[in-house]
Order: structure tokens, then sequence, then C-alpha cells
């Protein structure tokens, strides 16, 4: 899998998602075989008027290369200058035009995007006269089921010079809810010479060898799938080898949990590692016996100390 002079080991990307795919998060998906993870979507504005907290999501460590930084705005210009400012950090540049976020889509950026894709062919040919980092753009299938243009969009996208596109094949007024609808993805496939990326609906290594088999797509992006779940990553390039798939044991999951906090701990320190880490480690739990009352507990847990002896006490008794 190449996306421009971008060469990737397999098929399988962790997906940008804000609040979600931080440097802890990214370095997890990592060592568990994403050949390429993704940034936070990060702001355009934000970098052009020096914001610490949209710099700090640039924060990086050798190990998670390669790397994809996302951007998302409005502006041709304004991201066009926020490329230059960021293509050091990563291997590849991502356009967000799939965002479907109200504080997003109030500003003109994300899926609001898709309303107007003249504007996003001037998007795209800014950013990449600005770069020759290989670039891609993620989208939706339009904004509502009577405008879906995913098709337009794509050819408009190759046309200015894009390496790869990402669909994910929901409209912005579904948000998350129904069913991705993945012929979308075959028929981006048979429209464009360049490679094509899946997402949506990706919850088990059954579901990205269907993806493949049912879209012809170059590789697949792994969002809400990943969420205490890095083994999918393992388990879906088992299955495409035509090998079994190993599931995670007790010890593996709790290791990897402690892992993650550990990162958290170490990168951003007490106070935000207690916020951020209570949704991860509930989800490292989902499915197992008495998981409920460990959610429980652990989102009232008040300091880390309290947060890691509530992880191991719950892992010493599971079975």
């Amino acid at each position: 899998m190449n996306i421009g002079s971008l060469k990737l080991e397999n098929p399988i990307i962790s997906a940008p998602m804000a609040g979600i795919s931080d440097l802890p998060y990214r370095l997890i998906m990592k060592r568990h075989g994403a050949s390429l993870v993704m940034s936070e979507m990060i702001s355009a504005n934000g970098l052009f008027f020096n914001g610490k907290a949209t710099r700090a999501l640039l924060s990086s460590r050798p190990e998670e290369h390669p790397v994809g930084i996302q951007l998302f705005g409005d502006d041709a210009e304004r991201l066009a200058e926020a490329t230059t400012m960021v293509e050091e950090a990563g291997e590849m540049i991502d356009l967000n035009l799939g965002c479907p976020v109200r504080k997003v889509i109030r500003t003109g950026a994300g899926a609001a995007l898709l309303k107007d894709p003249v504007k996003v062919g001037r998007i795209i040919a800014a950013v990449r006269r600005a770069t020759s980092r290989p670039l891609t753009v993620k989208f939706r299938s339009g904004w509502d089921q009577d405008s879906i243009n995913f098709l337009e969009i794509g050819r408009i996208a190759v046309a200015e010079g894009v390496d790869a596109v990402t669909l994910h094949p929901r409209t912005r007024a579904q948000m998350f809810s129904g069913k991705a609808d993945w012929d979308q993805i075959r028929q981006l496939k048979k429209a464009l010479p360049v490679p094509v990326i899946g997402s949506g609906d990706l919850f088990s290594a059954e579901t990205v060898k269907t993806m493949f088999d049912q879209t012809d797509c170059d590789a697949v992006m792994i969002g809400r799938g990943g969420y205490g779940n890095p083994w999918i990553i393992r388990q879906s390039l088992e299955l495409l080898a035509g090998q079994p798939i190993t599931k995670p044991s007790i010890e593996e999951r709790f290791a990897t949990a402690r892992m993650h906090l550990n990162l958290s701990l170490e990168i951003f320190g007490p106070h935000k590692t207690l916020g951020q880490m209570r949704k991860h480690l509930c989800w490292y739990v989902r499915g197992m016996e008495n998981s409920a009352d460990f959610r429980s507990g652990i989102n009232q847990t008040r300091d880390i100390a309290e947060m890691r002896q509530h992880l191991e006490n719950f892992f010493t008794y599971a079975s």
C-alpha cells in the first residue's frame, strides 16, 4: 500500500479522531501493527493564531512514524499556510472534509465544505501547491441524502493532485447513525485512479475483511472499532493472510490498558490523564464480566493512584 511516495507496511490505518487519537493512543495503535497513525484534527486557524492547545496536538515521538497530520479549516490560503507549518511533523497531510460536529460545521469547515465543491477544489489546489508531502482528503458521502456528491468530490480531489482519498460513506446528516453504505466505497474505487481508503462500521477483523472483499478498497481506516481494541489490527492482518485470529488474553488486555495509562501519565501528567483515561479504560474492559461495576468505579476515581488500583483490582479477579 503506497500513498504517493509513502510506502506502508500493511493496509490498516488508524483514523484521526478528535479527543481520541492523541499521542498515547497513536503509540498503542502503532505498537499493535497500524502501518499509519493519524493525528487528531488540527485547526488551521489555531495554528495561525499560535494557539498553545493546537500546537500541543503536534506532539510526537519517533516510534509512531509514519504519522499523518490532519488539518481542518475553510480558507484555502490559511490551510496552505498551516500545511507549511506542520509538514515537518509528519509524513503525510490529510484534509478533513467530513467532520459532522456542529462547532466545526458552523465555521464552514469539515463536512460543511461538501456543500461547495468549487471551494473544495480551491482548498486542495492551494494545499497541493504548499507541500510536496503525500496529500489525502477524508470526506463523507455528502451533506444529506438529497445531496450525495462523493464521486464529484473524489474527482475534484484527484484533479487537484491528491495521492489518495478516504471515504466514510455516511452523510453529514446521518452523523454516526444508520449503516455505512460500503457500496459507495466500491463506486469510488472504480471511478478514481488513486488509492481509496474505506472507513465506517469496522468493529471486527471480519468486518475489515468483508469491506476489502466487497469494495476492492486499497486500505481501511479503523476508527471507533479501535476503542479499547487495538487487537483489531493484528486480527485483521491475520484474517487477511488466511490465518486463525488470535484473541487477546486477559493478561494482554491488562498489560495494554496499563501501558496506555502509563503513556498518558508520562506525556500529559496526572490531571489530564485522570480525565482522558476514564473512557479508554472503560473501553478496554468492554464485554468482560463485571465491566459495568468497573465503569462505575473508574468514573469516580479521584487521583491516578486510585485509578491504577481500581484497574489492577479488576484484572486480578477477571476470568
